[in-house]
């Protein structure tokens, strides 16, 4: 079983199993992880998935594209790697998998 830690600002972590296919965005929402809202259903319009990928996971999961970084150029926690969670596909590559949440999502 592959698995995802999303941590909050203020420090605490939920573990979640990831589904190959299923977005992080998905996994958080159907998990009821506090922070991840998914407003917009995962249509990269809203920002409110928004996670900060641990730098040492972001070669594997890859980098934001332009649709991400037309909503995240407005985020005043963009990160250099911030990505929405809506638009990351889960592989079983990506077990042990950390993104962190900004704080604006609490």
């Amino acid at each position: 079983m592959a698995t995802v830690t999303y941590i909050t600002h203020d420090g605490d972590d939920y573990e979640a199993e990831l589904v190959e296919g299923k977005s992080l965005m998905q996994t958080a929402v159907d998990e009821a992880i506090p922070g991840i809202d998914g407003d917009c259903g995962g249509e990269a319009a809203c920002g409110t998935c928004h996670v900060i990928v641990d730098p040492t996971w972001i070669t594997t999961v890859g980098r934001s594209g332009s649709v991400e970084e037309a909503m995240l150029s407005m985020h005043p926690e963009r990160e250099a790697n911030s990505r929405l969670s809506c638009q990351m596909s889960a592989t079983e590559e990506w077990d042990g998998l950390t993104v962190r949440l900004p704080e604006f999502q609490l």
